[in-house]
């Protein structure tokens, strides 16, 4: 199945990893027109709740509510169940394939994304942890039990995005964050990569921040960043 072709700037999700819901509002009125898509993630949901979500709702934007479920199956579908009818678009969960499962399943009008491994950890990160697993085996486990539960599709690095189209195919959606211009610093962020490479390995949709949020001219910022997208997206002549 070929996938949808979406925009560059459609496949922006900005991450609004501020403390404050004035401070988030304030970036959604600074990039309207320009960004649409926004991840609301534990620390401004904690801040503003849904006031938060249904203030970046109503200005006709689209949301990600990463708050990565994790608990039973039956808790997380109850969970899942509470943001039908919130007019989400992606929502995370975390967890194993039964849990997977009871949040696919609750889902009516939300896209369950399960996070494969955080783009924060590396190879020692999991040896910390006890797993053996490579970086690749534990992503490509966890997208398979996600896609064969009946989730929308995964959270993972651009660096593996490839390797899951390969795998997997392309009927789900890969979202990316750990997304980084190659000037920019890494932060706390170990497995990244640039829009350019995110896009050319598969991924639907590139999670960016602080490479917006820090820069001197966020707009220019944008501007190139789709720039790179549209070039990485346009078959060679």
């Amino acid at each position: 199945m070929e996938r949808k072709a979406i925009p560059a700037k459609e496949k922006i999700i900005f991450a609004l990893d501020f403390p404050s819901p004035g401070e988030a509002m304030d970036w959604v009125e600074r990039l309207d027109g320009l960004i649409s898509f926004y991840k609301v993630g534990l620390q401004l949901f904690l801040a503003g709740g849904w006031h938060i979500v249904d203030a970046i709702l109503a200005k006709g934007n689209r949301v990600m509510l990463d708050l990565k479920f994790f608990d039973i199956p039956a808790t997380v579908a109850k969970a899942v169940t509470a943001l039908n009818g919130r007019g989400i678009t992606f929502a995370t969960v975390h967890g194993y394939e039964a849990m997977l499962r009871a949040a696919a399943e609750a889902a009516e009008d939300v896209g369950i994304l399960a996070v494969t491994v955080l783009t924060s950890m590396n190879q020692n990160d999991l040896g910390s942890l006890g797993i053996e697993d490579t970086v690749e085996e534990l992503v490509l486990k966890r997208a398979r039990q996600a896609v064969e539960a009946g989730c929308t599709g995964v959270v993972a690095s651009a660096r593996e995005a490839a390797m899951l189209r390969q795998e997997l195919g392309s009927d789900f959606t890969i979202v990316t964050p750990g997304i980084r211009p190659a000037s920019d610093e890494r932060n706390d962020q170990k497995r990244i990569a640039t829009p350019g490479e995110a896009v050319h390995n598969g991924a639907d949709y590139l999670v960016i921040g602080r490479p917006i949020s820090t820069s001197a001219d966020p707009h220019q910022t944008v501007e190139a960043i789709c720039m790179e997208m549209e070039a990485a997206m346009t078959p060679p002549s």
